[in-house]
């Protein structure tokens, strides 16, 4: 089974097609190669350094807390902004 977490963009970098996403403190350098037209502060879903696709910020928090509850993520991560 895999586990796909929901992040924020907080900068692209066009020319490689990267981009840095966070949860709660954590940032993280993942490839946009399969999500079209993400921009700054969209949610994607990331998988082993990839952006699956891209999410709304509500599905977005609505899986933080899932994943909380699950204790599968600190309560903190829950604050991706």
């Amino acid at each position: 089974m895999c586990l796909a977490l929901p992040a924020k963009i907080v900068s692209i970098d066009e020319t490689s097609d990267m981009a840095t996403v966070a949860l709660g403190e954590v940032k993280k350098e993942v490839s946009l190669a399969l999500v079209e037209d993400a921009k700054v502060d969209e949610y994607v879903l990331i998988h082993v350094g990839y952006a699956l696709n891209k999410i709304s910020e509500e599905e977005a928090q609505k899986t933080l807390e899932l994943f909380a509850q699950a204790g599968l993520t600190d309560t903190d991560a829950e604050s991706a902004s």
